[in-house]
């Protein structure tokens, strides 16, 4: 810390420092250090600046001395601290320091308030005592009463003082002119009313008064005595303190009564202070439990308060998670009362897509866990739920109606099916764009609810099948009644002897003909049927076009587009897959159960009409059975397998008959040129009949039974 040159250079600096508004009385240079009340040793001590200053009430006119504390250097200096004199109770030395330079100054402070004593030590003894005696003498002016000097050598301070009288408060009372005015006012402080001018005009007078001087001065002059008169002055010393021995004693005589009084006083205050110290005591432990209760209060407090923010930022979280789910007012009518019509069916869908979409959106992961389980997300959720129940049921009232009255009105139509004389292939155009019309809100009505569905499938299989299987019966009746075939009772062998069949031993068999047409027309309508259904029903399971033989290519009911949902999808998992595929065979055998029929009887009449013409129906069906093994097909495929087992029992028939002509023949006409001849052209007739290879396996164990009949060894 920087040192001014001189005291009232510091002085000056110290009074620019803290402005016109107090006056700066002195200003020193200090060490100080922190003391525990008068406990030996000492801290570190560290350079202060302390100052005494007096500052004026412009109201009361009364004066308040304060003692300020600095720290920093000479160019950045800052108040530490700052005492009010009124509050200085004793000024103690310290002992331990021989220069007698440090002292601490004592404060009355509440007991609620800590306070640490701190030593503070001058520069030089001169310093002290100037400091000391303007401290003194402020406060018994100002306040009325002056601190307690203790461990400090007043009479050595009173001839300091009487001695330095001049210097003690150089140029205060000039400063004290410019800085207040004093024109003769009275200044008030607390202890009373006294006037500024006084304060410094007796910046003069003694610690010790006049008249105790002069008592002093008489005292002293009772000894005086002579070189000569030191037994003299002996004895008479001895007499005096025989003489002050016994007034002590018999003033402790007389003061017996009063010091035992004390003493009892004093027990029964030791008493009393044992009870006090209990109950403060007890009231320290009380006082622990409020602090602990506090605690426990303030702590509550701000968990209180840290909900009541959360709880306010989820409220408003409610409100913008509530203002997202809020049905709009145009799909809140669409959904409870709008009309199915055709021209609202865009309408209807972007209601019921927006539906699909909140449901989605109230469950995890889209939303948050944590606002699944809240009141106002169930009450949404029950209201959306409400909604989707009430929309469901009304659109799926009105499909089921719909579509029933569209079959119907195809059903009686007469154009749709075959008539006398004109086979017709069953044509879907119509009936598919009018179902198209709904295929998009289908779907979302799927998305709304999967089981949505059942009712409307099971409606929609019952009326798609009365329409398919009248097709089929219509087609199959036409076709057997338009087929030409000359029917025989006579045995197969005396058949082959006929002119026709000589004029044409490699002649087409005209039922097999109409069985593939049979085929040709139906099986492919039946898979693209299947896969419509499938498709247009939400069926998520993998859709394959039907598969035909090249040679068909002629055949229009080939070509026939199938439709398929641009949104469908197939299910990821294979329990997925496997549920929707056994929920698909169960609706395809409701929707095509009934037409197997109409085919087991035109295997039975080809069958009745010419028996190796189940030869070539055998490969015909072979080629539509293995192309179509997917679920939608699955019904098709189960046909055509049940097809195959009816036309190879047939042939096993044929075959069993067919050896017994030739037992029959060999047993009553003689001669092998007659076996022969009927066994070749027998073995013509059955190359020619067959298509396909897969059937090369049933013909040659034909062969080889009817090779164990015939007379001779004969290979074909």
């Amino acid at each position: 810390m920087e040192e001014f040159s001189a005291d009232d250079e510091l002085r000056g600096f110290v009074q620019s420092l803290i402005g016109s508004s107090e006056h700066v009385v002195m200003a020193l240079y200090v060490e100080m250090s922190m003391s525990s009340w008068g406990t030996e040793g000492r801290a570190q001590s560290k350079r202060r600046i302390i100052a005494v200053a007096v500052k004026p009430s412009t109201l009361t006119k009364k004066m308040r001395v304060r003692l300020l504390v600095f720290v920093g250097s000479s160019s950045a200096l800052e108040i530490e601290k700052v005492h009010e004199l009124r509050r200085l109770s004793r000024i103690e030395g310290v002992l331990q320091d021989k220069s007698g330079r440090t002292f601490i100054l004592n404060f009355d402070v509440p007991q609620d308030r800590p306070w640490r004593s701190s030593e503070w030590t001058t520069q030089t003894l001169e310093d002290r005592n100037r400091l000391l005696t303007a401290i003194s003498k402020l406060c018994k002016k100002c306040h009325g009463r002056a601190p307690k000097l203790v461990g400090i050598d007043v009479v050595e301070m009173q001839l300091w003082a009487k001695k330095n009288a001049k210097i003690l408060l150089a140029g205060a009372p000039d400063v004290m002119l410019e800085s207040f005015a004093i024109h003769e006012e009275e200044i008030v402080n607390d202890g009373g009313d006294v006037e500024i001018g006084e304060i410094y005009s007796d910046a003069y007078e003694e610690l010790v008064s006049k008249d105790e001087e002069e008592d002093m001065d008489a005292l002293l002059g009772m000894y005086v005595l002579g070189i000569d008169e030191a037994d003299a002055f002996s004895e008479r010393l001895t007499k005096e303190v025989i003489a002050l021995d016994t007034a002590n004693v018999h003033a402790i005589l007389e003061n017996a009564p009063i010091v035992d009084e004390v003493t009892e006083l004093l027990d029964m205050t030791l008493g009393s202070v044992e009870d006090l110290e209990e109950w403060i005591s007890t009231i320290n432990v009380k006082i622990r439990y409020m602090r602990e209760d506090i605690a426990a209060i303030e702590s509550a407090n701000n968990c209180l308060e840290t909900q009541v923010r959360n709880n306010s930022l989820l409220l408003k979280e409610l409100h913008l998670v509530s203002d997202r789910f809020r049905v709009p007012p145009e799909y809140a009518e669409t959904l409870k009362e709008g009309t199915f019509e055709e021209v609202k069916v865009a309408q209807n869908v972007e209601a019921c897509k927006w539906l699909a979409t909140a449901l989605r959106d109230l469950q995890p992961p889209y939303l948050e866990p944590s606002y699944a389980s809240m009141r106002a997300i169930r009450e949404k959720r029950d209201e959306l739920e409400k909604l989707k129940r009430v929309f469901l049921k009304r659109a799926t009232s009105f499909l089921c109606d719909y579509f029933s009255s569209v079959i119907e009105s195809t059903i009686s139509d007469k154009d749709t099916f075959s008539t006398k004389g004109k086979l017709r292939k069953p044509v879907r155009d119509d009936l598919r764009f009018k179902c198209r019309t709904y295929a998009r809100m289908i779907k979302h009505m799927k998305a709304l609810d999967k089981n949505s569905l059942q009712p409307l499938r099971k409606s929609f299989c019952l009326s798609l099948n009365v329409l398919i299987r009248r097709e089929v019966r219509e087609f199959a009746n036409e076709l057997r009644s338009s087929t030409v075939a000359k029917q025989t009772n006579s045995v197969w062998l005396d058949r082959l002897e006929s002119s026709k069949t000589q004029s044409s031993p490699v002649g087409e068999s005209t039922v097999s003909e109409a069985y593939s047409r049979m085929l040709r027309t139906f099986i492919p309508f039946l898979v693209d049927e299947s896969s419509f259904f499938a498709s247009f029903m939400c069926f998520e399971v993998q859709l394959l076009t039907p598969q035909v033989d090249p040679d068909d290519v002629s055949d229009d009911s080939e070509t026939e587009a199938r439709v398929v949902n641009v949104d469908d999808t197939v299910p990821n998992t294979q329990n997925q897959q496997a549920l929707e595929s056994k929920t698909l065979k169960e609706a395809l055998r409701e929707l095509l159960d009934g037409i197997q029929e109409d085919f087991y009887a035109v295997i039975k009449w080809a069958h009745r009409q010419d028996p190796w013409s189940c030869i070539s129906m055998q490969g015909a069906t072979e080629k539509y059975l293995s192309s179509h093994k997917a679920d939608a097909a699955w019904f098709v495929h189960g046909l055509l397998d049940d097809l195959q087992v009816r036309i190879s029992n047939n042939f096993n028939q044929v075959v069993a008959e067919t050896s017994k002509q030739f037992e029959r023949t060999e047993r009553n006409q003689a001669g092998v040129l007659y076996s022969i001849i009927k066994f070749a052209k027998l073995t013509t007739l059955i190359e020619f009949q067959i298509v396909g290879r897969n059937s090369r396996g049933g013909i040659d164990a034909a062969y080889e039974i009817l090779d164990a009949i015939v007379p001779f060894q004969l290979k074909p």
